[in-house]
C-alpha cells in the first residue's frame, strides 16, 4: 500500500522551526519520496544497500551535513536533526550510512585528524566519492569499549595493529576504516586504509534486521601503519565516545521518523480498513486507544529532539542528554512499530508495507552505539551522581 506522507504534527512543531530548516526538512522530504522510497522494499529483499545512491547523498549534502568546511553543507544541528529523520523514515539502513560516514569517520577526522588526513579524506568522503567506517566493538566487547583487546605497537617508524573489530557499519565497501586499539600511550585511533596488508573485511550474513546496510567484521593481523595513519588529536576513550555523541544525537532524531511512517501507516491502514459492521476499523475503541498512544508519544519525542538540538547549537548539550535522547525516541518508535503491526493484522508482516521492517531495523537501533540498558545507567548516574555499571 502506497501512504502519502504530509508529516505528523499534532502539536504544531512546524512553528518552532525556522524557514531554512523548514526548507531543508522539504528538500530531503522530497529527495526520499522520489529517490529512496521506491527502491527500499528490493533492497530489504535482497539484502544490499544501494550502493548507486551515494554520491547523490553527497550531492545534497548529507555526509558529513553538520560539519564545516571541505565541502561540507555547515547545517545546524537541528536541520541535520530533520535530514536524518527523514531518511530513517525511509529506512534505518540508509539513515546508518550517512551517520556513520559523518560522524562516526569524518567528524574524528575532522576533530582528531592532521591538516593533512583531513585534506585528504574530508572532501572524498563529503562527495561520496569514497566511503569510511569505524571500528570500536568487539566480538568480546560492546557496551565496554574499555576492555577492547585491539593493540597497536611501535617498530621503528611504524605501528603495528593486531586484533578484530565486529559489527560495523559499511565495513567491507570503506576505502578507509578508522579504528581504536589499545597503545602504551593509551586507546588511540588510527586511519587503516582499502588494501593496507594484514588487514581483512568480511561481511556478516544471516541478518533478519538491517538488510539495506552492509555490516561487517574487521581484522587487523600484523597491519603496519606509518606515523601518519594515527590521529594525533585523540587519546584516551574520550575520542571514540565523542564520536558516539554525535552518531547517538542524529539516530535520536532518525528514530522520530522510523515512528511516523509507521504510525502513518496504521491510521490510514485503519481508517481504509471495514470489518465487523461495515466501518473502519479506526471507529473503534481499541484501535484509537493505540493511535493516541502513539501520536501523544510521537509528539514528545518530537519536542525532545527539538530542545536537544537547540542545545546542541548552543554548545549546552551533554552526553548524558543524549542519552535520554537515544533511550526515549528509540524505545518509542520500537513500541510504535510493533503497536501498527498489530494494527494491520495479518498485513503487518508482509513488505507490502513498510512496518515489519521498521520492526525488525529498530530492534538493532535499540542495541547499536549503546544499548537501552547503557544508556538508562548513564541517565541513572547523572541523577544520582553514583556510577552502578559494575
Amino acid at each position: 500500500m502506497a501512504v502519502s506522507f504530509n508529516g505528523v504534527d499534532y502539536l504544531h512543531i512546524d512553528s518552532l522551526f525556522t524557514p531554512e530548516e523548514l526548507l531543508v526538512r522539504q528538500s530531503t522530504r522530497q529527495f526520499v519520496a522520489g529517490r529512496l522510497m521506491p527502491i527500499i522494499r528490493e533492497c530489504w529483499r535482497e539484502g544490499r544497500f544501494p550502493h548507486e545512491i551515494v554520491p547523490e547523498l553527497g550531492k545534497m549534502g548529507y555526509l558529513g551535513a553538520n560539519l564545516e568546511g571541505y565541502g561540507c553543507a555547515g547545517m545546524s544541528n537541528v536541520e541535520y536533526g530533520l535530514v536524518m529523520q527523514e531518511l530513517e523514515r525511509c529506512d534505518s539502513g540508509i539513515r546508518s550510512f550517512v551517520s556513520v560516514q559523518g560522524a562516526l569517520v569524518m567528524y574524528p577526522i575532522l576533530a582528531y585528524g592532521s591538516p593533512e588526513q583531513r585534506e585528504r579524506w574530508l572532501p572524498r568522503l563529503q562527495s561520496g566519492a569514497a566511503t569510511g567506517c569505524f571500528g570500536l566493538t568487539e566480538p568480546g566487547f560492546g557496551s565496554n569499549p574499555a576492555g577492547m583487546l585491539t593493540r597497536a605497537h611501535r617498530e621503528g617508524d611504524e605501528w603495528v595493529i593486531d586484533g578484530e573489530k565486529t559489527w560495523i557499519t559499511n565495513g567491507s565497501v570503506a576505502d578507509v576504516a578508522v579504528v581504536w586499539a589499545r597503545t602504551d600511550q593509551g586507546i588511540r585511533g588510527f586511519l587503516i586504509e582499502r588494501g593496507t596488508p594484514g588487514f581483512a573485511a568480511s561481511d556478516i550474513h544471516g541478518k533478519l534486521s538491517m538488510r539495506a546496510s552492509v555490516t561487517s567484521s574487521l581484522t587487523m593481523t600484523g597491519c603496519r601503519l606509518p606515523e601518519s595513519a594515527m590521529l594525533p588529536g585523540a587519546q584516551g576513550l574520550k575520542g571514540p565516545l565523542g564520536c558516539l555523541s554525535q552518531a547517538r544525537f542524529g539516530i535520536g532524531w532518525g528514530a522520530v521518523g522510523a515512528a511516523m511512517d509507521c504510525y502513518e501507516t496504521a491510521r490510514q491502514y485503519t481508517i481504509l480498513r471495514k470489518q465487523f459492521d461495515g466501518k473502519p476499523i479506526a471507529s473503534h475503541q481499541l484501535v484509537q486507544e493505540k493511535l493516541a498512544w502513539m501520536i501523544t508519544e510521537i509528539t514528545k519525542a518530537q519536542l525532545l529532539a527539538v530542545h536537544t538540538g537547540r542545545l546542541k547549537d548552543q554548545g549546552k548539550l551533554e552526553p548524558a542528554h543524549i542519552s535520554m535522547l537515544k533511550r526515549n525516541n528509540v524505545a518509542t518508535a520500537l513500541e510504535c512499530a510493533r503497536l501498527s503491526r498489530d494494527l494491520l493484522g495479518a498485513n503487518g508482516i508482509v513488505d507490502e508495507y513498510p512496518v515489519m521492517r521498521h520492526l525488525c531495523n529498530l530492534e538493532t537501533v535499540k542495541t547499536y552505539e549503546g544499548t537501552e540498558h547503557v544508556h538508562t545507567l548513564v541517565i541513572g548516574e547523572r541523577v544520582t551522581g553514583i556510577s552502578a555499571y559494575k
